[in-house]
């Protein structure tokens, strides 16, 4: 059987062979087309069933081919009777036929092929039961071969026939499909291998997308010789004596670009139009982003048409939140988004005297990432608190306690200011401005980001040692000299810390045991040489941070694996970042170990007690303070601006495949009007996270759940809704109530998630690939399409240039000049 490549029955008969590339004999062809030029050829039959075909084609032979009348009924009978059928059986189906019988004690088992003279209603009843239908694409038709010898024929029998509607032929075929194209090859005895391969070769003429068309099309047998000279230009060749003809190509990984004829009259009435409209879908979201990019001339032209076009989606971006996958997307970005929560709190609490902290970062990121989710243009975006924003938040509080100015409140008029700029660029059409960021510029960016992703996920590891310092001068044969005592203040209030600390001496067995916390409350000290002794628990937590990190890549490409039904391993693949969490988590716990555990605040109050959770804006500063934010206000917005737009063109670039627009306007409407209300409330402010939100993305992918043997799943676009996304911050915001449950998840574990995150993020620009390449010689680089169009000098220089470009905003990012850094990009 052939739907795009080959596959046999094996020599044991009880399953179908491995699907590979057919290889023919260019003799086989050529003998095809003789065959084809002298034999009967009917386009457009009008027949409803396979026996009315039958008498259609004895009667239309060609003059001087006319058949005996006693020959006519000995094929007809031939030809008419009930086809054989290779049974298609599942893992399990095959496990029952081996199971004993607990009666008789002897193997159960079902015939292996249907009987030739069974009667129609078992062909039925096995074409209904078939798995194979699973795997064929929806709207597929069956072509039928039929190829053999007999021993009443003088010479050879042959016939092609295109229906003008598909029929469904009744048990003809191995599933239930309606069939368009028959060919018949009937001939003397001892040709049947000559017919056999003749029948294959038929059979991959039929299978190739190019002469399908030509077969649809043709009005006369010249176009169907002229479709195979077509095939045979297309043909490779392998020499003789040097290729095992027996040897089986398996499928490439990626097959070759579709192939395409000139003239088309008529796609829609053969069957093309789904492949073009396949074309337009995935061109959709390129034409969309140069659409909204478009500028009307009209104060917020472009606003209006991004909330028209996005309005008509507004339903089915929560109906098409429907499905499994989204539930893991929910839970993966869900504790993605925690952790940087905690860990972008914990940094701007260091930076700013706790005026924001971990709890301040919950809130801010539950409320504006569910604002944002509800009414944005690109709901797929993650809102989070960036690198570059906490650069500036620490510059800003230190101007502050240098000019003794209130903090919060300089903060108000900034934020106030960059979102009255926010709506001036969004009224103007700013946006347009986008379709000048070039992959270069997208790349690098991306890159920083990721590496800041990679870079302090290490960095928090490597903060473990000083935490949970390693016993390096630990010895097991020293262990009987290693002691520890409380030192109570005083003289002689010297006890074992593990068996007494007590004022005067006893005896031991009436001695209160005292723990180190005990002891150092009451004002002692330890003395010993094992006080310093604590568990290797750096290197637990770099197990855990390695093992988390490695069982998401694994987990991840489980869906391309061999083992398993398709369905379980795209389970596990959707769901790879929560089971390894799950797993880290559980040895965890196992071992017992007091690794350090997520912190989450229980209690909702200003983790300053200073503050309050309303900032006004006169009072603490000097009247003209209103005035002189201007300035930082303007290096915010182009660093909010970059940061957000950026980030909008990665995640709609074309290779996406969204269907339902961008709303760059709109995006950048809900940023800048979020603004107002984290800068009266204290908050942290929030911009689009490109490595959370391409997270978001990647766990949201559609791949083509119906696909041919041999073929690899095709990415269908993503799952576009806003449910996920709201589902995340909302979960965030009641996170603040969930610190029983989640103080057990090991820092190390999401770090590792941390880590996965950017090296996923990094692989999936270009400048990686081509980072590879400066290291690897020609002979052993990949067939990329670039590499046969530029020569390889301009593209290493290209990607010198653009690492040195990376190396410089790194440094920028790194120093007192990091406010900078939009302007750099």
């Amino acid at each position: 059987r052939w739907i795009k490549f080959e596959e046999k029955v094996e020599d044991g008969g009880e399953r179908w062979s491995a699907p590979h590339v057919p290889a023919l004999t260019l003799h086989s062809i050529f003998q095809l087309r003789t065959y084809l030029q002298n034999g009967t050829i009917l386009l457009d039959l009008d027949a409803s069933s396979f026996k009315e075909i039958i008498v259609k084609v004895f009667s239309r032979q060609p003059e001087g081919a006319e058949l005996q009348a006693e020959v006519r009924e000995h094929l007809a009978a031939l030809l008419l009777q009930q086809p054989w059928h290779q049974l298609t059986k599942s893992p399990m189906q095959l496990l029952a036929e081996l199971s004993f019988s607990p009666c008789t004690g002897r193997h159960s088992t079902q015939p292996r092929l249907l009987h030739p003279r069974g009667p129609s209603a078992a062909l039925l009843s096995f074409q209904l039961r078939n798995q194979f239908k699973k795997k064929i694409p929806l709207g597929a038709e069956a072509a039928h071969i039929a190829v053999g010898e007999v021993e009443f024929l003088e010479k050879p029998f042959t016939t092609f026939i295109r229906l003008r509607q598909g029929v469904t032929l009744g048990s003809l075929a191995e599933v239930a499909l309606p069939s368009r194209f028959l060919f018949i090859l009937l001939g003397p005895q001892a040709k049947a291998k000559a017919y056999q391969e003749v029948g294959r070769a038929m059979a991959t003429l039929l299978a190739d997308e190019l002469f399908q068309r030509v077969a649809r099309q043709a009005e006369h047998q010249e176009d169907l010789i002229a479709g195979m000279e077509a095939f045979l230009d297309e043909l490779t060749v392998l020499p003789p004596g040097k290729w095992d003809p027996n040897a089986r190509i398996p499928p490439p990984s990626c097959l070759p670009f579709r192939r395409t004829i000139v003239h088309l009259p008529d796609q829609q009435s053969h069957g093309n139009g789904d492949m073009v409209a396949a074309e337009d879908r995935a061109d959709l979201g390129h034409q969309c982003s140069r659409e909204e990019l478009e500028r009307t001339g009209r104060l917020f032209g472009g606003l209006v048409q991004d909330i028209r076009r996005k309005a008509r989606w507004y339903s089915s971006d929560f109906s098409d939140a429907l499905h499994p996958q989204c539930l893991s997307a929910v839970l993966y970005i869900y504790l993605a988004t925690v952790t940087n929560a905690i860990t972008f709190g914990g940094m701007l609490g260091d930076a700013t005297a706790n005026m924001q902290g971990v709890l301040e970062s919950f809130l801010g990121t539950a409320f504006a990432g569910s604002i944002f989710c509800l009414f944005s243009g690109q709901p797929l975006t993650i809102l989070s608190s960036t690198g570059p924003m906490l650069v500036f938040e620490r510059l800003l509080f230190s101007f502050s306690q240098d000019y003794n100015m209130d903090y919060l409140e300089f903060r108000l008029w900034i934020g106030l200011w960059v979102a009255f700029f926010g709506v001036v660029l969004v009224a103007t059409e700013a946006s347009h401005l986008v379709q000048y960021f070039t992959r270069f510029t997208e790349e690098g960016f991306c890159a920083l980001i990721s590496l800041i992703f990679i870079y302090d996920s290490l960095k928090k590891m490597l903060s473990l040692v000083d935490t949970f310092p390693i016993n390096w001068q630990y010895r097991l044969d020293n262990i009987t000299s290693y002691s520890c005592v409380c030192n109570l203040s005083g003289p002689g209030f010297v006890c074992d810390l593990l068996l007494a600390a007590c004022p005067v001496p006893q005896p031991p067995t009436v001695l209160a045991r005292l723990s180190k916390t005990q002891c150092l409350g009451q004002g002692g000290h330890l003395l010993g040489t094992s006080c310093q002794y604590v568990p290797d628990i750096t290197l637990m937590s770099f197990l855990l941070f390695g093992g988390t990190f490695l069982s998401c890549v694994m987990l991840k490409r489980f869906r391309s694996s061999r083992y398993f039904p398709t369905g379980v391993r795209k389970l596990v693949s959707d769901f790879a970042i929560i089971l390894s969490i799950l797993a880290s988590c559980a040895i965890d716990a196992a071992l017992g170990l007091e690794t350090p555990k997520l912190l989450v605040p229980s209690e909702l109050k200003p983790t300053n007690p200073a503050r309050g959770w309303i900032i006004f804006p006169f009072g603490a500063n000097p009247w003209w303070v209103c005035m002189i934010s201007v300035v930082p206000a303007i290096l915010v917005t182009i660093l909010i601006f970059m940061d957000q737009q950026i980030t909008a063109v990665i995640l709609n670039r074309r290779e996406y495949k969204l269907q339902k627009g961008a709303g760059f306007h709109l995006d950048f409407l809900c940023v800048s009007l979020l603004m107002v209300f984290t800068s009266v409330t204290g908050l942290p402010w929030y911009v689009s996270a490109t490595v959370l939100s391409l997270g978001h993305m990647e766990s949201l992918r559609k791949e083509s759940t119906t696909s041919s043997p041999g073929e690899h799943p095709q990415f269908l676009g993503i799952r576009e809704q806003r449910l996920t996304g709201l589902a995340v911050f909302i979960l965030t915001g009641v996170s603040v109530f969930m610190a029983p449950v989640l103080k057990h998840i090991p820092m190390p574990v999401l770090y590792g998630v941390f880590l996965h995150m950017g090296v996923a993020a990094l692989n999936s620009i270009q400048l990686t690939d081509r980072v590879r390449l400066l290291l690897m010689p020609a002979k052993h680089q990949p067939d990329l399409p670039y590499l046969r169009h530029v020569p390889l000098r301009r593209v290493n220089l290209f990607t010198i240039i653009q690492l040195l470009c990376l190396v410089v905003l790194w440094v920028i990012k790194s120093t007192t000049a990091a406010i900078m850094f939009p302007v750099m990009v």
